[in-house]
């Protein structure tokens, strides 16, 4: 068995580029507005922001640099949280466009996706009557078509160029157990060292289904092929995100939430803000008797290079 870790990291994803602005009314889409979340959500217990950044003027997905700096000031300069920045950007940004932000700001944290896939939120449209920009369903109902490409020769290129080139670790998300027999060919070619932090992902449709049992079929082939040398933490998407974090919390498991992985703070509840989910699941994990990482324990647990060894 993996070894399990005195403490949780929580880990919120704050806006992402999976929700569009007509999907909720709370869902950060400027500079300020992310930021602003990012830091409530750190206050509450997040030790890890996960971040990507969009158009302040329509909320689309964007990965522009100079967005990014807008956004990634005011979290250093109000908190000591790691920073993660997005290298999966959107389903629809080239290879080059994903990591213009990172390579940039060479942050302590990146996400790194694992192997391609086919990524959809296309059955969402048909409950959306009212859009608010009108690039949102063109995008919403284009993912039926888009393979998400991770290709290996990509996955290699960012290990090596920002991995080794600007001493970023990574967040490896994992959308299916094949992702985790990538990660494992990456790490017998040398490529990833330990210790490395496994996001399991569930109930992306194209990705692993949001049961239980799936849940302890991905922590015991992690276990299998990376023993002690990994921490392990779960992502789950939409409706399942509180009762599938509660089960993997209980078999040591660090989480992760945000308005990026789900809207809702409860059954019918939205979510009016990244750190009401942050709250919540901290309440869950210290009612189970857990407690909560801070971001210098998190980046023990990690190795990670410190955050005055960034590029912001």
């Amino acid at each position: 068995m993996a070894k399990k870790s005195k403490k949780v990291i929580i880990t919120c994803a704050v806006t992402g580029a999976i929700h569009t602005p007509s999907m909720s009314p709370y869902l950060p889409l400027t500079p300020a507005d992310i930021a602003s979340q990012a830091i409530d959500a750190a206050n509450a217990g997040a030790s890890i922001l996960h971040l990507h950044a969009r158009d302040p003027k329509d909320g689309r997905p964007s990965a522009d640099p100079d967005i990014f700096a807008e956004i990634l000031s005011p979290i250093k300069a109000a908190t000591d949280a790691v920073i993660n920045i997005t290298s999966g950007g959107s389903t629809k940004m080239t290879l080059a466009e994903r990591l213009a932000p990172p390579l940039r700001f060479k942050p302590e944290m990146a996400s790194l996706n694992m192997g391609s896939m086919n990524f959809s939120i296309h059955p969402v449209a048909n409950k959306i009557k009212d859009w608010k920009y009108d690039w949102e369903q063109a995008y919403v109902e284009g993912t039926e078509d888009i393979i998400f490409r991770n290709t290996f020769r990509d996955i290699r290129h960012i290990l090596k160029d920002l991995g080794d080139g600007c001493g970023t670790r990574f967040e490896f998300e994992c959308y299916d157990v094949g992702h985790l027999y990538n990660l494992a060919h990456f790490v017998d070619a040398g490529l990833v060292k330990p210790p490395f932090f496994v996001q399991t992902i569930f109930g992306i449709l194209g990705g692993i289904g949001p049961d239980p049992q799936n849940v302890t079929f991905m922590r015991e082939t992690a276990n299998r092929l990376f023993g002690d040398d990994y921490e392990w933490s779960v992502l789950g998407a939409g409706r399942h995100q509180m009762s599938l974090l509660t089960y993997a919390a209980i078999q040591g498991a660090n989480v992760r939430v945000g308005l990026e992985d789900s809207i809702y703070l409860g059954r019918g509840q939205m979510a009016e803000s990244n750190a009401a989910q942050v709250t919540k699941i901290r309440r869950i994990l210290e009612d189970l008797g857990y407690e909560i990482a801070t971001p210098a324990e998190a980046r023990e647990m990690l190795a990670l290079k410190g955050g005055d060894n960034v590029a912001f």
